[in-house]
């Protein structure tokens, strides 16, 4: 069986940046296994695998796929980059005809759509609750060491941490912080976490940045995601409701 697959740099216009997912096109169905395989040889942040879900679809005319996507070690629920590359794939190399296609995923159904030039993602928001420090201290030290956290959310749904740290950091302290990711692996105690969000309040006024985040996620096989729609999802209902603001940058 032969099966395409592309590399496709989001969030980006320039080659070689933003963030690399590989799209893979289902003409057929796939043994279960494969997907893993793909991906791990891929071994980028994610593999997207797009299928047909009924035996008359056409990615040229169809508006509707099913969409799974893959990290080098594990299936995850929800990835934005790679679904924004699946649509890319679709809409610049299949040209599809429609103007808005859905995705059905674990996160249910997501929506990407052709806005001029550009393609606007719909993903899902979700909330966070307060954490304990106790609980995930030693986790907390092995990311940003001594520096000081303002505020500590996690997120059920995702299972996310969210790590802001103090309103005085500039940017290029989060810029500059020297991660090493693995150590999560064992400073994680709870169980419970399955990515690490390092988020810092930005300089909203006039046309600057409202936040800035990193995001690890060494639990799936991923040190380092250069930029993620998942950790976004919580991150926008977060900042969202600090800021009082419902558009941001």
């Amino acid at each position: 069986m032969q099966i395409p697959v592309f590399t496709v740099d989001a969030f980006t216009k320039q080659p070689f940046s933003g963030n690399p997912a590989a799209v893979c096109l289902l003409e057929n169905d796939l043994d279960e296994d494969l997907h893993q395989k793909i991906a791990t040889e891929m071994n980028l942040s994610e593999t997207a695998f797009i299928r047909k879900l009924h035996p008359g679809d056409d990615f040229t005319k169809s508006s509707c796929f099913g969409l799974r996507w893959f990290t080098p070690a594990n299936e995850v629920p929800l990835c934005g980059h790679a679904t924004l590359a699946s649509a890319a794939v679709l809409f610049h190399i299949k040209k599809n005809t429609n103007s808005v296609l859905t995705f059905v995923t674990l996160s249910g159904e997501l929506k990407a759509r052709q806005v001029k030039d550009r393609i606007v993602l719909d993903l899902p928001l979700y909330t966070t609750c307060p954490q304990v420090l106790q609980e995930v201290e030693e986790l907390i030290k092995a990311a940003v060491g001594n520096m000081t956290v303002q505020d500590l959310r996690y997120s059920p749904d995702t299972k996310k941490l969210l790590v802001r740290l103090s309103d005085t950091y500039e940017r290029s302290v989060l810029e500059e912080l020297k991660v090493s990711a693995q150590h999560f692996l064992s400073a994680e105690k709870t169980g419970k976490v399955k990515g690490l969000i390092l988020t810092l309040k930005g300089n909203s006024s006039g046309k600057g940045h409202d936040f800035y985040s990193r995001y690890f996620a060494p639990w799936y096989g991923v040190l380092e995601d250069p930029v993620t729609g998942s950790a976004h999802a919580v991150l926008s209902s977060y900042w969202s409701e600090q800021l009082g603001k419902k558009e941001m940058l």
